[in-house]
């Protein structure tokens, strides 16, 4: 795909990531990767897995009071979330 006209790298990078449909999975890698930033250290110790199916976030702890924990902090943790990502990404978590 030859163009008449020079574009800027930024140009070109997200017409590739618009062509090639990776807008929702860069958005939702990027949700993983705010984890630890958002729950905290000591959270993020505690969780052996995490991923996200169909706008849900699966999360995987071995530590039975702390998903207790969170099942009181899901909702805002939903928020912090999305809002990290700058759009709804995450629609709802469940807690293992």
């Amino acid at each position: 795909m030859r163009r008449s006209k020079t574009i800027s790298l930024a140009d070109a990078i997200k017409d590739y990531i618009t062509e090639m449909n990776l807008g929702e999975k860069l958005a939702e890698t990027s949700v993983l990767n705010s984890w630890e930033e958002i729950v905290g250290k000591a959270i993020s110790s505690r969780t052996s897995k995490i991923y996200v199916k169909d706008h849900v976030l699966h999360v995987h702890l071995t530590s039975s009071v702390v998903r207790n924990e969170l099942m009181m902090l899901r909702e805002s943790l939903r928020n912090k979330l999305n809002e990290k990502a700058g759009k709804e990404v995450i629609k709802d978590i469940i807690l293992r």
